[in-house]
């Protein structure tokens, strides 16, 4: 009996051996091998072979490319603008060795870095340009942080700017200034319209009356030819004359009697002699 009981303990004792000194290690990851707590070496995908009791892992580290969120913060641009920003960073471990051994935590540690650095380039930018130059803010945080990430053995693939935005207080000032441009814009447009039509309208009554005083002066000639052949016509015999303007007179009174507003006709006091001179004219023709 003693006997099984030593051969059973150093089966497991093997066993426990065995165990110990062989690591597999899966696609996509690296461990950290130290020997009695100093780092030994690093070992890679697939059957790795230790010393037992004496060497550990005493980290996995994944060589996938990891994805860090950086949370979002509020940050002041030149102008005194307050704006909200935030990115995600995607990093890669080239060495796990230096990850693990040169700082504490180097997802926080990068984290804070990429969040100062934002800070650092959108403060050197105005609010317009903060808010439309996500690729040149991105160049020069991808700059900043590069080498001083590299020194823990990790390599910054890129790092994108999800949000920028103002802040509430911001916008709605904005909001207040866009408004009230627009409204200066109308303004402006509606007075420049009302004088474009101030401007032809006075253009069309300039026109107007030059075209009535072109219109006077063609009449006035008219008449005046007018006048000129009737005279030439007429010569001293004054009774075509008087005849017609009688007629012309006894055509505007028979108008006048016809009008529906026209209740008294004055008749001036020399039409009657104007008559008589026309009928007395008339019997002395035909005397002749």
């Amino acid at each position: 009996m003693p006997g099984i009981v030593v051969v059973s303990v150093f089966v497991v004792l093997v066993i426990i051996t065995i165990a110990l000194g062989v690591r597999i290690v899966p696609q996509g990851s690296k461990y950290v091998v130290q020997r009695l707590g100093k780092y030994h070496k690093t070992l890679g995908p697939g059957l790795n072979i230790i010393v037992p009791y004496i060497d550990s892992v005493a980290h996995k580290v994944t060589t996938k490319d990891i994805v860090l969120d950086i949370p979002s913060q509020e940050v002041i641009t030149r102008d005194n603008a307050v704006i909200i920003a935030n990115a995600v960073a995607y990093i890669n471990i080239v060495s796990p060795e230096k990850a693990v051994y040169g700082v504490e935590d180097y997802t926080l540690a990068i984290r804070n870095l990429v969040q100062t650095s934002l800070r650092s380039i959108v403060g050197e930018m105005d609010l317009d340009d903060a808010l439309s130059s996500r690729d040149q803010i991105k160049a020069k945080l991808k700059g900043a942080i590069s080498d001083d990430i590299a020194d823990w053995g990790i390599t910054l693939k890129t790092v994108e700017i999800q949000d920028i935005n103002p802040s509430e207080t911001m916008q709605k000032a904005m909001e207040e200034q866009a408004a009230a441009e627009r409204q200066r814009r109308a303004t402006v447009t509606r007075a420049e319209g009302e004088k474009s039509a101030a401007i032809l309208e006075a253009d069309g009554r300039l026109e107007a009356s030059k075209r009535d005083a072109q219109a006077k002066v063609v009449l006035a000639q008219a008449s005046q030819a007018a006048i000129e052949k009737v005279s030439q016509a007429v010569q001293n015999n004054e009774l075509p004359v008087v005849y017609l303007l009688g007629e012309k007179y006894i055509e505007a009174v028979k108008n006048i009697s016809t009008s529906q507003n026209s209740k008294v006709i004055v008749i001036p006091a020399d039409v009657p002699a104007a008559v008589r001179g026309i009928m007395g004219n008339v019997g002395k023709s035909s005397n002749k």
